[in-house]
């Protein structure tokens, strides 16, 4: 992501603007009940974009493409952290639960300067608090980095909190949520930093490679 610090912090996840989608979970076309869970910031809420350009609305085309029996809620808010993910997990889940969470939250965290060791903490809890509702719940969850102008000791330390947690919490990961689209111009809108809507397909496409298969690992056949 070649990009300022100051930049990012003036244009980037910080936005608080514009939420995720936090539609009824209708069924979806093969009459599902199975949840998907997709919580994130601002690149899943789909910032400057329609909502169904957003990747969760991409996933769940894929989804219903395969004649899988599951529907993707978008849980994504603008300028939201971890500690933001952890006290609304709960309600973003609802009642109903999910069968799988898809947690990609931490970009705000690194550009705040939030010591990775918090970040850390708060997903760990994210995924515990998750599991309180349903234990067997599967949880993906999508790796970010941080420009190298905030520092290596930060960045090494950042990247490589995402798959600790991953391994710990026994949960899939997704290296890098933003592979092939982070510091890309024509990917990324104006500021540098959100997905245009060919960002997002690609965004769709990274997190599909992984969600398939834990989607096959329950039972499903993925065509």
């Amino acid at each position: 992501m070649r990009m300022t610090c100051r930049k990012l912090l003036a244009l980037g996840l910080l936005v608080v603007t514009g939420g995720g989608l936090w539609a009824e979970d209708a069924p979806n076309a093969n009459g599902a009940k199975k949840r998907i869970v997709v919580l994130g910031d601002s690149i899943t809420a789909g910032y400057g974009l329609d909502p169904e350009e957003a990747y969760p609305a991409l996933l769940q085309k894929k989804i219903d493409a395969a004649g899988l029996p599951f529907t993707v809620t978008n849980a994504g808010v603008s300028g939201d952290t971890t500690a933001g993910g952890l006290r609304r997990v709960a309600w973003a889940l609802g009642q109903q639960g999910a069968d799988v969470l898809v947690v990609a939250l931490g970009g705000n965290d690194g550009l705040r300067g939030i010591q990775p060791e918090q970040t850390r903490e708060n997903l760990a809890g994210i995924i515990d608090k998750a599991r309180t509702k349903n234990p067997g719940m599967k949880v993906i969850v999508a790796g970010m980095q941080m420009p190298d102008n905030m520092g290596a000791e930060f960045t090494t330390s950042f990247k490589s909190l995402f798959p600790e947690i991953a391994k710990e919490k026994k949960a899939a990961l997704v290296p890098f949520l933003l592979e092939g689209v982070g510091g890309s111009e024509e990917l990324n809108q104006a500021d540098r930093i959100h997905p245009t809507a060919e960002g997002q397909v690609k965004v769709a496409d990274t997190v599909w490679k992984v969600l398939k298969g834990e989607l096959a690992a329950s039972g499903e056949v993925v065509p």
